[in-house]
């Protein structure tokens, strides 16, 4: 079954988005739009020379630019927590609502586990919880 990366109208990922046509890794994702990956005015899609789909805006798919189709990227999520324990709540809300599907997951346990070795005296379930309410 083919199921998009993205879904869902709250998604930022543009309408015309691969990602909400392909699923992770049926498309290649660039930094910004290019001449290297001309615009389709058939289906309003931009492609690689090979004609693989290619998403223009990392920050709204919620995964870094690379050639995840074309070269079979695997996909990564690094994740820097604040120094101060009051902004961990913040911070994570605005980077696991931003994230796309294939890395809530990941991003999720990178947090728990960095919260509990760096913040002790942090509760990582009530941070996450209030993270993601």
């Amino acid at each position: 079954m083919n199921v998009p990366y993205v879904s869902g109208d709250w998604h930022p990922a543009c309408g015309i988005c691969p990602a909400r046509r392909y699923p992770f890794g049926g498309f290649d994702v660039a930094e910004r739009p290019s001449r290297e990956f001309p615009f389709s005015v058939e289906d309003g899609h931009r492609y690689t020379a090979d004609g693989v789909p290619v998403c223009v805006h990392p920050d709204r798919v919620g995964v870094p630019a690379a050639r995840y189709r074309t070269e079979g990227t695997p996909l990564s999520a690094d994740l820097a927590l604040p120094d101060d324990p009051d902004e961990l709540a913040d911070f994570l809300r605005d980077v696991l609502h931003g994230a796309a599907p294939g890395l809530l997951d990941v991003l999720i346990e990178k947090a728990a586990s960095e919260m509990a070795r760096r913040f002790p005296e942090v509760s990582v379930t009530e941070t996450l919880r209030r993270a993601l309410g």
